[in-house]
């Protein structure tokens, strides 16, 4: 129980950081923020697997603490799909950055072609 609550506070951190970027109005600080809350799911899902020391699972065979790896995987699945969608999302803000030269949500507004 010694290592949950530093983490859980790092959780925390990590969570209202990503969402008070996510609120800003610049697109590289969205994408940040979204980088943020996306590691901090990443750690919570972590802590939900449990933190204490253990065997590996595979190794099992007649020891009484093993690690649940069901966490780490779910995690390892959300680090690739969350890299895709951190990249995607760069190159989107780059392609509005290139087309209108400036990156203020507060100037973009009317000017995107749709609107």
């Amino acid at each position: 129980m010694g290592i949950e609550i530093p983490i859980l506070l790092l959780v925390g951190a990590l969570l209202t950081t990503g969402v008070y970027l996510v609120l800003d109005r610049t697109l590289l600080r969205v994408v940040i923020g979204l980088g943020l809350l996306s590691n901090g799911t990443h750690l919570l899902l972590l802590s939900t697997g449990g933190l204490e020391e253990g065997a590996a699972p595979v190794l099992a065979h007649g020891v009484s603490t093993v690690v649940d790896p069901l966490p780490q995987a779910l995690i390892l699945t959300a680090i690739v799909i969350s890299f895709g969608v951190t990249a995607l999302l760069l190159t989107i803000s780059y392609g509005v950055y290139e087309r209108y030269r400036s990156d203020d949500l507060r100037e973009l507004h009317g000017r995107l072609d749709d609107e």
